[in-house]
């Protein structure tokens, strides 16, 4: 339940950003000057040559990143019930940064300034087409896995009944433990795809997630391996038929 704080972080910076690139691309204004300072910190030259649609990807996936931000805590408020775990100081101050600095990280793959008062011409590519597609896709699924597992400590009136795990059935727990962080990574996934594939930033960002996500899967794995003795041998942890 600590994760609610993440996303009203999320929701509340990234929004603040995706206003302000809005505000740059669309009406010919430029950002603010701290924002301006970030970028030359972290070696992104304001002055560089227009990359093709560099600008349209990053406004999409701030765009997506923030409505991501926005479900997952409409879901912590409303859908998930959550036991009484409680997470490490270390762990809550990491997450917050990271939800600060991963939309600061969009950001920064467009040049500050470029657009010098002209107004941004949108140009819709196959892989905003694709990466759009396996977002929605993966965004979906996610949920419904979300929604089984709350549902577990529901009665059928929807009223909680009970804190304790059990074991999942339906959608992608059919495959693996913990399909919710599978679905995750393909969201991080789907970005990168609409960032053209070629952005080696948002692939180290994923490559995170990955690791990240992979290591909570195969704990949560091991538990249900552990305290459930029926728990169905052919599921994997976190990727379908693979890991």
């Amino acid at each position: 339940r600590w994760f609610t704080h993440f996303y009203v972080v999320s929701v509340l910076w990234n929004g603040f950003l995706l206003i302000w690139l809005f505000r740059a691309e669309f009406f010919g204004g430029s950002l603010p000057s701290w924002i301006q300072h970030m970028h030359r910190a972290l070696g992104r030259d304001s002055q560089s040559e227009d990359a093709g649609n560099e600008h349209f990807s990053a406004l999409l996936v701030l765009l997506l990143l923030w409505l991501h931000s926005c479900r997952r805590l409409a879901e912590c408020l409303w859908t998930s019930v959550f036991s009484s775990g409680v997470i490490h100081i270390v762990q809550y101050c990491f997450g917050l940064g990271y939800y600060i600095a991963i939309g600061s990280t969009v950001l920064c793959q467009v040049p500050t300034n470029i657009r010098n008062g002209k107004e941004l011409s949108v140009q819709i590519c196959w892989y905003h087409i694709v990466g759009v597609l396996m977002y929605v896709w993966a965004s979906l699924h996610q949920h419904r896995c979300l929604v089984i597992l709350a549902n577990l400590r529901k009665s059928k009136s929807g009223k909680v009944v009970s804190l304790s795990h059990s074991v999942p059935f339906g959608d992608w727990f059919e495959r693996v433990s913990c399909p919710h962080y599978f679905a995750e990574l393909l969201i991080y996934v789907s970005m990168a795809i609409m960032l053209g594939f070629h952005n080696v930033t948002w692939w180290c960002v994923v490559m995170y997630v990955l690791f990240n996500q992979a290591l909570a899967a195969v704990l949560c794995h091991e538990f249900y391996q552990k305290n459930f003795s029926s728990y169905p041998k052919h599921r994997k942890a976190f990727i379908p038929f693979v890991f």
